[in-house]
């Protein structure tokens, strides 16, 4: 069964002291180094830095304010200081430098032994140690019988991982240098610290775990791995030079906390083994936890109470766990219980990391002696820095040119394209794969018959509008004939065909327009059947699947082909590996110089500056060295790969099938280039018919207003014709005489051409085109009918689709006083703008075209304002 956790109660961590300092004063010395190496006036300019520093120092020395966090931001600050008079200021013994200063530190575990150094590595150490300690101290200080107590103190215990991690590596070798220094400044004491503090941030993490409820196998990864880091610092204190420096309760607490995190995993992970029936293995994990705690605590004297009770809790629940699982096996399963040695590691999962400080600690931001730059320095950095400058541009060139060789060369033969090809991998350059893919995209060949059909569908549409408008005419017209019949003289309204001339004109043009759009559609139809065989090519899929392929030879008389394919694709994986190593080494040269920063030791030099800069431009040799060997190993192995290559071509016949390959490019390209054409041509009619569909539909609706009047006028000369027969007034007959002078002819110049008419009501065009936007309508126009007796009288309607043969164009000559509209004219060819093989009638000249019929509105009144039968 389950228990709590037994390190709940063995919550006893370690926290770290600070060291102690010696006072010094910062700013006396400084302040003459400035003045004296600079000027009074800069020296007088730094004022307030030099008194912040001061300031900083003084308060890591008195402890000023008893915060943690408080304190933790000053050390930050402080350290942050320290990075910026390293850089300005040379604290040495050197007469020329800032050699009044000695920094004393005392270690932080044995109080009685001090360093004392004239260099600010010390103070700089000696302040990344105390914030690792402060860390320590604010994760100890949490309350962790809560969940985020405990969470809260896992993050102080990473901080302080993470300071001393960044001490070990950045400035304990420094401040380790000379005579005098501490133990607990050193890479081995600094490494310690950081796995003991992640062992506590880890154990956090575990009392959580158990607190959520989490699975025993969870448990138990994540206890083992805060027994791993407290073995690891375990062992590190138990070796020079940390054996004789720590207290003898230190190296106790350590070692009984990493005995008892091992037996609390065996314990957890013993019960998910006994929930999987694998008794055997959960009694050896068992025994094996017994024998540790068991062994733990015969080294235990000086140890907390509370670790011992833990210890002696969970010792007690895994005898009895382990005594229940040997009756369950004695009387059950009968198992072979293995010895603890040879059992496999226990899981373990590491849930915390040291917190990289970097950032934290970088003090490129602060602005504290920004403009304080020894002059000496900046020449000799900006020296050395073009010399570093000068390798990584050489380097780089050789690398680019090698690079550059190896794609050509690799063009040149080919490769790895024709191996792609013999696998079946091969694609098309990407500018023709480009074009595939779009006219695949956009419905390919096979998409044009229903593009065709949409033709089809759009000129019947026409057709049949066109059919319906000359019938709605026709049939006025004939019913003005009747009554004019019927009546005689005393009918004296103009014929219809008088008026309707202009409409019937039009629907003569718009007919010879779709019968030489029918033609048109014919010529696509053919060239799509005729080239369907050509364009069917661009309907594969994947499009390289029409490509001719690479085979293998059909007869072989040492049968190495595979052998040679194989040595071929081995060279260019390692020519892909060199050309990666490259770009690797690139990098390095890059990354090296970002991190080349030898401004502190230009500014603590007392030698040669040449001397420095020989030595420190060394460290790029050895990455010289690599590319030179890169470029060399490159240049053999194109040779044999150009060996290889060349015998490759020989069995696999690839001049053959690169003639094969261009042939299907070559074909490829043609059926693009004809189905575009084709796609363009039924583009530009599917744009013609919606265009002319369009106009017809207000040439309908002008017929259809028409029509309207002159019904309404029937209806009104009936009834005068009427009151005349009855014998009524002769003022009433002058009166109707006003059809003769006021009757208006369609399509003629109205007087009031202002006269707005309803809103057309257009069709909605096939297919859901949009209508095309028409210029402002002209009316009817103003010149009356001719006379009965004139000629105009006995004047016939063209037939509906009659095209004048004396015009090339389909449609006929316009009026001369028309003005061209702006946008689209039916006096051009069927498809307006085509320019290809198709819709290529004769296009006539500006000026001569006929204003679009749609464009004229109806001059007739709504039938409540009749203006034809006004009394005078």
């Amino acid at each position: 069964m389950a228990a709590p956790s037994s390190s709940a109660a063995a919550n006893i961590m370690l926290a770290i002291s600070e060291k102690k300092t010696n006072s010094v004063d910062l700013y006396r010395p400084l302040r003459n180094y400035v003045a004296f190496h600079y000027s009074e006036r800069e020296a007088q300019n730094l004022e307030d830095d030099l008194q912040t520093l001061k300031q900083l120092r003084s308060d890591v020395e008195r402890h000023s304010d008893p915060s943690l966090p408080a304190r933790r931001d000053l050390l930050q600050s402080y350290y942050k200081s320290l990075c910026l008079v390293e850089t300005r200021f040379p604290i040495s013994s050197d007469p020329d430098h800032v050699n009044a200063l000695t920094f004393v530190w005392f270690d932080a575990f044995k109080p009685k032994q001090k360093a004392s150094q004239q260099n600010i590595h010390l103070e700089k150490a000696s302040v990344l140690f105390n914030l690792g300690a402060v860390y320590s101290q604010i994760g100890l200080s949490y309350d962790r019988n809560t969940v985020d107590g405990r969470r809260q103190a896992s993050h102080a215990f990473i901080a302080a991982a993470g300071s001393f991690a960044f001490l070990r590596d950045n400035a304990s070798l420094k401040a380790s240098v000379g005579s005098s220094t501490t133990v607990d400044l050193s890479v081995e004491c600094a490494g310690m610290l950081e796995k003991l503090m992640l062992a506590q941030a880890q154990e956090c993490v575990f009392e959580n775990t158990i607190a959520k409820g989490s699975t025993p196998g969870v448990c138990a990864k994540i206890s083992r791995q805060v027994g791993i880091y407290y073995e690891e610092a375990l062992a590190a204190l138990n070796v020079a030079p940390l054996s004789q420096h720590f207290d003898k309760s230190w190296i106790v607490h350590v070692q009984l906390k990493a005995a008892l995190f091992y037996a609390e995993a065996c314990y957890r992970y013993g019960l998910e083994l006994h929930d999987k029936e694998e008794i055997a293995e959960e009694i050896a994990r068992l025994r094996s936890a017994v024998n540790v705690l068991t062994e733990a605590k015969k080294s235990s004297k000086g140890a907390a109470a509370q670790i011992l009770d833990a210890i002696g809790k969970l010792e007690a629940n895994i005898n009895r766990n382990l005594e229940r699982a040997v009756k369950e096996n004695d009387r059950v399963y009968l198992m072979r219980v293995p010895s603890p040695s040879s059992l496999p590691p226990l899981p373990a999962f590491s849930m915390v990391k040291s917190m990289v400080m970097n950032e934290m600690l970088d003090a490129s931001k602060e602005k504290m002696f920004a403009s304080l730059v020894p002059d000496n320095s900046a020449k000799a950095l900006s020296r050395y820095t073009e010399m570093v400058d000068d390798v990584i541009r050489t380097q780089a060139e050789k690398l680019q040119q090698a690079s550059e060789l190896t794609r050509v060369r690799l063009k040149e033969m080919e490769l790895p394209e024709s191996i792609l090809a013999l696998e079946g991998n091969f694609t098309l350059p990407t500018s023709l794969k480009e074009d595939v893919e779009a006219v695949q995209i956009s419905g390919g060949p096979a998409g044009l018959e229903a593009e065709l059909q949409q033709l089809k569908d759009l000129r019947r549409v026409n057709q049949e509008l066109l059919v319906q408008t000359e019938e709605l005419l026709q049939k006025e017209a004939r019913e003005d004939s009747q009554f004019r019949s019927q009546f005689g003289t005393k009918w004296t309204r103009p014929q219809s065909s008088t008026l309707t001339k202009n409409l019937q004109d039009r629907l003569n043009r718009f007919a010879g327009n779709l019968k030489q759009a029918a033609e048109s559609d014919g010529r696509i139809e053919r060239s799509v059947r005729e080239h369907s065989s050509l364009m069917s090519i661009l309907d594969a899929r994947p499009i390289e699947s029409a490509l001719p392929s690479l085979a293998r030879p059909i007869m072989s008389f040492d049968q190495n082909e595979d052998a040679i394919v194989g040595s071929l694709k081995q060279s260019l994986r390692q020519l892909e590996t060199l050309g990666a190593q490259r770009a690797g080494l690139e990098d390095m040269l890059k990354e090296m110089k970002r991190k080349d920063d030898i401004l502190p030791k230009l500014m603590t030099s007392t030698g040669s500056y040449d001397d420095l800069f020989k030595k420190e431009i060394a460290k790029y040799d050895h990455i010289c060295e690599e590319i030179a060997q890169n470029i060399e190993a490159q240049e053999q192995l194109l040779l044999q790969i150009q060996a290889q290559n060349d015998e490759f071509s020989v069995i696999f016949n690839l001049e053959d099938y690169k003639a094969s390959r261009e042939k299907a490019y070559k074909q490829i390209e043609a059926a693009i280039a004809k189905f575009r054409e084709i796609k363009d041509n039924i583009n530009e009619g599917l744009k013609f018919y919606v265009t002319l569909q369009d106009a017809i539909t207000n040439v309908k609706q002008q017929s259809n207003d028409f029509v309207m009047t002159r019904n309404i006028q029937c209806r009104e000369m009936i009834e005068d014709v009427q009151r005349q027969v009855a014998g009524l007034s002769f003022q009433d007959n002058k009166n109707t005489g006003v059809f003769n002078s006021n009757y208006p002819s369609v399509g003629s110049q109205n007087q009031r051409s202002n006269t707005q008419t309803d809103p057309p009501r257009p069709q909605t065009p096939y297919y859901q085109q949009q209508p095309v936007e028409q210029p402002p309508i002209p009316t009817y126009g103003h010149h009356p009918p001719p006379p009965y007796g004139s000629p105009a009288q006995h004047h016939q309607p063209p037939p509906p689709y009659h095209i004048p043969p004396s015009s090339t164009a389909p449609y006929p000559p316009a009026q001369v006083h028309h003005q061209p509209p702006p946008n689209h004219e039916y006096g051009q060819p069927a498809y307006p703008g085509w320019r290809g093989p198709y819709y290529n009638a004769q296009a006539q000249q500006p000026g001569s075209v006929p204003r679009p019929p749609y464009t004229i509105p109806s001059p007739y009144p709504p039938p409540h304002q009749s203006g034809y039968y006004k009394q005078q």
